[in-house]
Formats: structure tokens, C-alpha cells, sequence
């Protein structure tokens, strides 16, 4: 007989029993935001000495991402691993390899949709000018639902020849080499494109959307489950690779998908272009919540009277001269027959344009609306597939139903609160700081001020290395908070057998992200082509991954992926795009997140090659 009875508790004592879980999960997504949120706060406040406009939607939107990220991780652990485990645990052993294959196709096209990067890929397009970059522009906004397709297409195969790989035992490298040596060749033929160029740093950039919190655990619990049945035994060696291979494809993906619609000319402003048409915005009607920087401060009539008066203007001018013949007399310029002009110098004003602590055109209901739209768009189907996998592929029965089920609706609010908080938070941030970081350097409108601002250097290089400073330190501390990189470090800790100290990978990958994100912010500053920093270093890792062992090659190109994280790839994008719309001449701010990725490759190859050698006896040869 059974004599168990249901306990039942009180609305207090549940609220006892789950406050410190949740406490405790709460502030373990906090510790994963904090240094970066505090840094880009500091350095716009201290540095630039800039005040926060939105602070209060910026400052709830930090607190929605952090909220979201607890259910979305939460929902993950409960529902979507299990599902992933379970079938990279049976599907091995119960299907044909061509089966298996199909699966890992279909996973990583599922996969991809549900990244929370995803959403801020969709909405990157905003600010490129269809008339400087037509390709891009289309792909972003009248393609954008293809290049998302595309990407996750690319996703998948990366995850169907990483499997395919576990099976036939083939070497990293196989893949790596010819894959590489194609992108670069795409590259170069893209960089004599005219409408093709543009496209790269999206393209690259994709490459590191795609390995998130959502691709990376699933893909990978599959990998470990083919090797068990396949015969290599070791777990921790198990599933590297598939994270490297899964952000290369989207690039070629993306790359081909540019190259199609250039052959079909269907893109802005050629023949076959059935997009909606463009609306011109008039100079009169700027652009909130930034005022138009070429309406300058001129003299007021008590400042001209004053100077007829004593002959001395207003102490905040310029000096300008205007025709005559300048010449170098006895060191001193002479100007003979030239016109005086005396300009008030512009300077930024003590108000900005909206006092409001929350921006006007964001509503919350709609925008959390969008949220949980986009969140079912991507969490539902991609649990349907798996729950249709396991019943009708595979002879076996859900267990422990129940969490499965509240996990994946964790996943769905938790998804639904991480895009509102991007939205309110994360974004307009990364944004904020992105379009004032050129201050350093330039003259321009700070963001959501008015009038014009002069750098806060004399010497515009000068400017420009401090703004590169400040992107390595962004790169360098937000790696160290990633989780994920934690966690990389353990394992390749574990199967070194110690020779490659866990402290050791987690500084190597931050400082290769920190040296990878301040080459993008120089990248934008002198406006220099992407391809001229992101070829060099790409052939100098294929030198390197020829020399380097199977081990160090497979964790040394997946540590590129734990780069990559919800917050970084968000705030890291936004403060791209800002910077290059603020910058003269450049057309996006797309490559950052491609030359973060191949940093730590490089450093993590060049000290496994030192631990390598050093392992075995020899003399580190660091020629």
C-alpha cells in the first residue's frame, strides 16, 4: 500500500525554498556582465566624460539580460541538454550513419535559429546607407530572412562533416587547411569587388554569431556520444572541432550567398531590385535621438558688439584665413592681402537633446511582445525536432518529462527577457559608447547631445591608439568572465595532463580576443580594409597548425568559440557599428567580432607549440 503523500507548501515557504536559487543564479549572470557593463560605463563617464542619455532603460535592460540569462541557462540545463544527451547517447547506436548524418544537419540549422545572437544579426542592417554598400544593404534588410537561413545551413553542414569526421577518424587539419585557404582566396576576390568588398566583414563576422550558448552544448553532447560508439573513449578530447568547422561554413555561406545575388542583380539600385523603395530622410529632420552635426554655434550680437567695442572676441574661437599668398618669412608666416575669419569654436552643449531617462520611441509591451515571438520562433521548433527524434527515430522513452518541459519553457522566457533586455540595454550601450569612442580622435556630435565636440587629443593617431587601448582592455576582461572559457580551460587542462595549465589557456585566449578587438577598433579609426588584417594572420595559422599536434589544433581553433557569448557578441557588434558610423569614409563597423576570433587561435597555437616542446624535453625554439 502506498502511504506517500503530497507535501504542500505554502506561497511563503516556496518563496523560502527559491529565493536563494534564484539569488544565487541570478548574480552568477551577473558576475558574467558586470566588468564589462562597468568598464564601458566608466570609460564613457570618466574618459569622455560623458553622461549616460537612457540611463535608466539602459540600467533595467542590464537587469532584464541578466534575468533572461538565468532562465535561458536554467532552461538549457533542464531541457535542451537532456534532449541533446540523450539522443548523442542512443542515436549513435541505434541509426545508420546516414541518419545520423541527417540529424546533425537538421541540429545545426535548429540550432543556429535559436541563438540569441541571432536577433542582433537580424537587426545589424539598420544604419548602412544603401547607396554606399548596396549588397549589404539588401542582405541585411531585404535578404535578411535568407542570410539567416544561409548561416544556419552552414552551421549544419559544419556539424554533419564534424560527425562524419568522428566516424572516419580523419584529422582536423583536412578540414582546416583547404577551408581556409579557400576563404582567403574568396577574400582576395571579394576585395576587387566592388560591390562584393562591403559584404566581408559581415560574412566573417557571422562566423562568430553562430557558436553560442545554444550550438555549442548540443553539438558537442552529440560529438561525445559518436566517439563513445565509434571507439575513442576519451570524453574530454570528444566533440572538438565541430565549433571550429561551425564558424568557418557560415562564412562561405554567406560569401556565396553575396556572390548569387550579384549574378541575379537583385540587389539595391540594380535592374531586378524588388525591394521597397528608400526613403530619404531631409536634413531638417534628424535622426533622434542625435542632432545634425553641421548646424554649427555662431557669435551672438552681444559677443560681435563686445568685440567692436575692445577688439578681443569671445576666448573659445578660431582663427581662419581665407585667399592671399602666405610665405615663410624668417620662420614666421606672412599672409599678405588674406581675409581674417574668426569662427566660434563648437563645443558640446550642457544639456542633451532628450532629458528623458528612457527613450520615447522604445515601448516595453511591444518590444517584450517581439521578444517572446522571436523566442518561440526559435526555441519551439528546435525542441519539437529533438521530441520527434527521440519518439519516432529512436526506441525510447522520455524521461524525467516533466523537467523537460518546464526547461524548455525557461528557455523561451528566458530567451524572450535576454532579447528585451538587448533591446533596452545591451544595444542602445554599445551603441552610446561605439558613437562617442571616435571623440578620442575626431570632431563630432557626442551621441544624444548637441553641437560639435573637439577630440580629446591634439593628434589624431595618438587618439586612435588610446580608443585600440581601450579595445583590448574590453576584449581582455570580458573573456576572462565568459563561463565557457572556464570551462575550455578545465578540459584542455585535463587532457594535456596538466601541461597546458588551465590559467595558461584562459590568458591566452583573453589576450589574443583583447589584441583581436583593438585591431578592429584601428581597423575602423584609419579605415582600412578588413582583408588586410584578417589574411595575414589567417596564413600565419596555417603555418602553424602544419607544426602543431592533432591535440593543440583541435582546442586551439575551438577556443575561438568560447569567445563568443551573448553578451560580448551583442555589445561588441553594437560598439562596431557606432564607431564606424562615426568615423569619415567608413561604411559599417562589421569585423570586429572576426578579428576577436582569430586572436586567440594564433596565441593559443604559438604557447601550445612552447608547452609542446617543453612537454617533451626540447628547447622552445621562439625564433
Amino acid at each position: 500500500m502506498n502511504t506517500q503523500r503530497k507535501v504542500r507548501l505554502s506561497l511563503g515557504d516556496s518563496l523560502k525554498i527559491l529565493g536563494p536559487y534564484v539569488y544565487e543564479n541570478f548574480f552568477e549572470q551577473l558576475k558574467t556582465i558586470w566588468f564589462i557593463v562597468a568598464y564601458l560605463l566608466l570609460f564613457q563617464i570618466l574618459v569622455l566624460g560623458l553622461p549616460i542619455v537612457h540611463a535608466i532603460m539602459i540600467g533595467v535592460g542590464i537587469g532584464i539580460v541578466a534575468f533572461g540569462l538565468m532562465f535561458f541557462m536554467e532552461g538549457l540545463r533542464l531541457g535542451l541538454m537532456p534532449l541533446g544527451e540523450t539522443i548523442g547517447a542512443v542515436l549513435p547506436r541505434n541509426s545508420t550513419l546516414p541518419i545520423i548524418l541527417g540529424f546533425a544537419f537538421l541540429l545545426g540549422i535548429g540550432a543556429t535559429f535559436a541563438e540569441p545572437a541571432i536577433a542582433v544579426l537580424r537587426s545589424a542592417g539598420a544604419g548602412v546607407q544603401p547607396d554606399q554598400a548596396p549588397l549589404l544593404y539588401s542582405l541585411l534588410n531585404d535578404f535578411a530572412n535568407q542570410l539567416v537561413s544561409v548561416v544556419g545551413i552552414g552551421v549544419g553542414v559544419a556539424v554533419m562533416l564534424g560527425i562524419l569526421r568522428f566516424f572516419l577518424g580523419w584529422s582536423l587539419k583536412l578540414f582546416i587547411i583547404p577551408l581556409i585557404s579557400l576563404l582567403c582566396g574568396l577574400t582576395l576576390y571579394a576585395h576587387f569587388h566592388e560591390m562584393l568588398q562591403p559584404v566581408l566583414g559581415l560574412a566573417w563576422d557571422c562566423g562568430a554569431v553562430t557558436t553560442g550558448p545554444v550550438t555549442v552544448p548540443l553539438v558537442l553532447a552529440l560529438g561525445i556520444g559518436v566517439c563513445r560508439i565509434v571507439g575513442d573513449g576519451d570524453a574530454g578530447n570528444a566533440g572538438f572541432g565541430i565549433v571550429t568547422l561551425a564558424s568557418l561554413f557560415p562564412v562561405l555561406a554567406v560569401l556565396m550567398l553575396a556572390m548569387w545575388h550579384v549574378q541575379q542583380d537583385d540587389y539595391y539600385g540594380q535592374p531586378n531590385y524588388t525591394g521597397a523603395p528608400v526613403i530619404e530622410q531631409a536634413d531638417s529632420a534628424p535622426e533622434p535621438p542625435r542632432s545634425s552635426a553641421s548646424r554649427r554655434e555662431g557669435f551672438t550680437k552681444d559677443e560681435f558688439d563686445r568685440f567692436l567695442r575692445n577688439g578681443t572676441p569671445a576666448s573659445d574661437y578660431e582663427l581662419k584665413f581665407a585667399g592671399g599668398s602666405p610665405q615663410l618669412i624668417e620662420g614666421r608666416i606672412v599672409l599678405d592681402d588674406s581675409t581674417l575669419i574668426l569662427e566660434k569654436r563648437q563645443a558640446l552643449q550642457a544639456k542633451v537633446v532628450s532629458k528623458s531617462v528612457w527613450d520615447p520611441s522604445v515601448q516595453f509591451l511591444q518590444e517584450l511582445k517581439a521578444g517572446g515571438s522571436a523566442a518561440l520562433r526559435a526555441i519551439v521548433p528546435l525542441c519539437l525536432f529533438l521530441l520527434l527524434t527521440l519518439r519516432l527515430v529512436l526506441p525510447e522513452r522520455l524521461r524525467n518529462r516533466d523537467e523537460i518541459f518546464i526547461g524548455i519553457a525557461f528557455a523561451v522566457i528566458g530567451m524572450s527577457l535576454f532579447i528585451l533586455g538587448i533591446t533596452l540595454g545591451l544595444t542602445p550601450l554599445g551603441a552610446q559608447l561605439g558613437s562617442n569612442v571616435p571623440l578620442s580622435f575626431a570632431t563630432l556630435t557626442p551621441w544624444g547631445a548637441e553641437g560639435l565636440r573637439e577630440p580629446l587629443f591634439a593628434s589624431a593617431t595618438t587618439g586612435k591608439i588610446i580608443a585600440a587601448i581601450f579595445g583590448f582592455f574590453l576584449g581582455y576582461g570580458a573573456t576572462l568572465a565568459e563561463p565557457a572559457l572556464n570551462a575550455l580551460g578545465e578540459t584542455v587542462e585535463k587532457i594535456t595532463i596538466g601541461a597546458f595549465k588551465k590559467s595558461l589557456l584562459m590568458q591566452s585566449v583573453a589576450l589574443g580576443v583583447g589584441l583581436g578587438i583593438g585591431v578592429g577598433v584601428i581597423k575602423i579609426a584609419f579605415n582600412i580594409p578588413l582583408e588586410y588584417l584578417l589574411i595575414p594572420p589567417y596564413l600565419l595559422l596555417l603555418g602553424l597548425t602544419l607544426i602543431s599536434s592533432e591535440e593543440f589544433v583541435n582546442f586551439g581553433w575551438d577556443s575561438a568559440g568560447v569567445t563568443t557569448g551573448p553578451i560580448t557578441v551583442p555589445l561588441v557588434l553594437a560598439m562596431g557599428l557606432g564607431i564606424g558610423g562615426n568615423v569619415p569614409g567608413v561604411i559599417d563597423g562589421f569585423g570586429v567580432l572576426a578579428l576577436a576570433s582569430v586572436g586567440p587561435i594564433i596565441t593559443v597555437l604559438a604557447v601550445g607549440l612552447i608547452v609542446s616542446r617543453a612537454r617533451s624535453g626540447q628547447p622552445a625554439d621562439v625564433a
